[in-house]
């Protein structure tokens, strides 16, 4: 017996996504089955790689909206690793920033309604999270480019809220041409 693939559809070709794109997401974690209840990963979501101690989030970014809307982006939020702490501070940073962008607080705002909006009860609260990412591009281990999600961007950029669709972007209107000069419809009088 065989199988025919005649009717199938040819593959998509999914180019880069232009380094520095911003673009509506929704994070998914991957679970890894690794709990810490010291440190509040718990839920099975984070993964441990074995050969190295390192504790990161293993995630999915699907972007929701516009020209690259359905596209994916896959990558690490690191937690921990056993070489310092420089790993898991990255991680809390782009957390911290992602929460900010999910829930439209600036950077600077200190407010009690912006730091509760900075906590979770766990790492399962990120698991479906949506905010506005910059997609970059970087060369992985093959030296092949790839797109990756290392920020999120907060009500402190301009395009944040044409991006999360807070307002409609801004219509670029096309100036006239100026007006032909009247014609001399002036009384001969008036000449």
């Amino acid at each position: 017996m065989s199988i025919d693939f005649n009717n199938s559809e040819n593959q998509s070709n999914f180019d880069l996504i232009p380094n520095g794109t911003l673009a509506k997401v929704r994070m998914s974690i991957k679970p890894g089955g690794y709990d810490d209840q010291n440190q509040g990963w718990v839920g099975g979501y984070a993964t441990r790689n074995e050969a190295t101690g390192s504790v990161y989030l293993s995630c999915e970014f699907v972007i929701l909206e516009g020209e690259y809307a359905r596209r994916k982006v896959w990558g690490i939020l690191g937690l921990h690793s056993n070489k310092g702490p420089e790993w898991g501070n990255m991680g809390r940073s782009f957390i911290k920033a992602i929460l900010n962008s999910a829930r439209g607080f600036s950077e600077s705002d200190n407010s009690p309604a912006a730091q509760s909006a900075r906590k979770i009860n766990g790492i399962g609260d990120l698991d479906g999270i949506e905010f506005v990412a910059k997609i970059t591009t970087k060369k992985d281990q093959n030296e092949e480019l790839r797109n990756e999600i290392r920020f999120a961007i907060t009500p402190d950029n301009k395009d944040y809220k044409v991006v999360m669709g807070i307002i409609a972007p801004a219509v670029k209107t096309q100036t006239p041409p100026a007006a032909a000069p009247a014609a001399n419809n002036r009384p001969a009088w008036a000449r």
